[in-house]
């Protein structure tokens, strides 16, 4: 059969309309389709990420770090902000259009070819299914040593933890969010996140709610998983710069060793930690600890309080532990004049406790509201409704994104602070705005 050859705009097309014709699928499907293909880079060492907040920024501080080593290492994450192509990374670069193309292409085949038990029963992989089968195939051909995964919702039913053997798992911080899919409890949630486990592979996590702690401490003892905490008191000397923020963190073998990040948002102290207790279990030689500072001092995460122009931040916080890590940056931010917000959500978060929390800080003196393009978008009339229950707080209703950027942004005065929060969907579409050519 002649091989069929695509194009990258084939290929984009196809994978947006996946959730047009298919559900959700079973861990033995996902399992099934993933043998089919040959098991792509399973011969990798596979380091996985589970969690509610930070855990892209996890990843990306542990790829940061393997470069540096010198290590070739593969990266999936999601969500993209502007093109699918940023969900898959090989040494820091997302994949070229051409290798997107090539991947998608041997996915496609197999599916057109795949066993009649998958075809009897209607197998079709998901939208992150899909991406997730085209990463393995890219770091299988990139030849990568390490494949940094990270999960798309919760972990033991997530098509990620179809993967057969791993290096070392990780699980960031744990809060209330899908919680229709998830449970009702952090320690519903914690156990689902911690589905990723494997007999005698190394759990790293952070120590915050001591339900979730102790729900995670006994799925690791029935797994067999060596757990390795990081308590909160092994982070201290915390000095916040306007760009940058320096910390101290304890090491099995170093004592204190001190430590910078490059942005000004304090979240992610505690998500370069648990990349740094992470590289710390591998034991790879390569791996020491000039190499780590290099790579954690060079991690630049995009939408997680990123300064898009002096004193512009767009930050991809969507649920009330996110809002919260994101209201105590900018608690931390000097500002001489005033402190604007612009913010939407998708409908399926808790847009009405968020609000809460913003409105509640006292922070800013100005939010402007927008809906966002996604078809899971938040309509205007219930954000405004959201707001209007503050009697007394100025908010500001905005009919599109560009108007809002060019009152709020373009037109802030000197020493005023704007801030953009609410969905990595937002931080999307502000990133498309800023490409295009009226704003390059």
């Amino acid at each position: 059969m002649e091989r069929r050859i695509y194009t990258y705009g084939d290929a984009e097309e196809y994978i947006n309309d996946i959730p047009k014709f298919t559900g959700k699928s079973t861990m033995e499907d996902t399992v099934s389709f993933l043998q089919y293909l040959g098991d792509p880079a399973q011969g990798c060492k596979i380091i996985h990420i589970a969690g509610t907040n930070g855990k892209g920024s996890v990843c990306a501080y542990l790829c940061s770090v393997l470069r540096k080593a010198g290590i070739r290492a593969g990266m999936f994450t999601s969500p993209h902000l502007v093109t699918m192509r940023e969900r898959i990374r090989v040494d820091g670069r997302m994949v070229s259009e051409q290798e997107f193309e090539e991947s998608f292409a041997v996915v496609m085949e197999k599916l057109n070819t795949m066993p009649r038990r998958l075809k009897e029963k209607g197998y079709h992989p998901s939208f992150f299914e899909f991406l997730f089968f085209m990463a393995m195939v890219c770091f299988e051909r990139a030849g990568v040593e390490y494949a940094v995964l990270e999960t798309g919702l919760g972990g033991r039913l997530d098509a990620t933890n179809a993967v057969k053997k791993k290096e070392l798992c990780v699980i960031t911080s744990i809060g209330y969010d899908h919680m229709e899919y998830l449970g009702d409890t952090l320690s519903k949630i914690a156990a689902e996140k911690a589905g990723i486990m494997r007999q005698g592979v190394p759990l790293i996590y952070p120590v915050r709610q001591e339900d979730v702690r102790d729900r995670i401490e006994e799925c690791a003892a029935v797994t067999g998983a060596p757990t390795y905490p990081l308590w909160p008191q092994a982070i201290k000397e915390i000095k916040i710069q306007h760009k940058t923020i320096d910390f101290s963190l304890l090491l099995n073998y170093y004592d204190y060793i001190g430590f910078t990040v490059s942005t000004p948002a304090v979240y992610q102290i505690e998500n370069a930690a648990l990349a740094v207790k992470a590289l710390e279990r591998l034991g790879d030689g390569r791996i020491t600890v000039p190499v780590m500072r290099d790579g954690i001092r060079a991690m630049v995460w995009e939408g997680r309080m990123e300064e898009i122009r002096p004193s512009v931040y767009v930050d991809g916080a969507h649920n009330i532990d996110g809002i919260r890590a994101f209201i105590e940056t900018v608690g931390s931010h000097p500002c001489k004049g005033k402190r604007k917000l612009l913010f939407s959500m998708v409908e399926d978060k808790q847009y009405g406790a968020v609000i809460g929390e913003l409105v509640s800080s006292e922070l800013f003196d100005e939010i402007g509201i927008v809906a966002l393009q996604s078809e899971r978008a938040l309509p205007l009339h219930v954000l405004e409704d959201a707001y209007r229950q503050y009697t007394g707080f100025k908010y500001l209703t905005y009919r599109d994104l560009e108007t809002a950027f060019r009152e709020l942004v373009l037109g802030k005065d000197d020493g005023d602070s704007v801030y953009i929060v609410g969905s990595l969907y937002l931080a999307g579409e502000i990133k498309a705005l800023l490409r295009s050519p009226k704003h390059d």
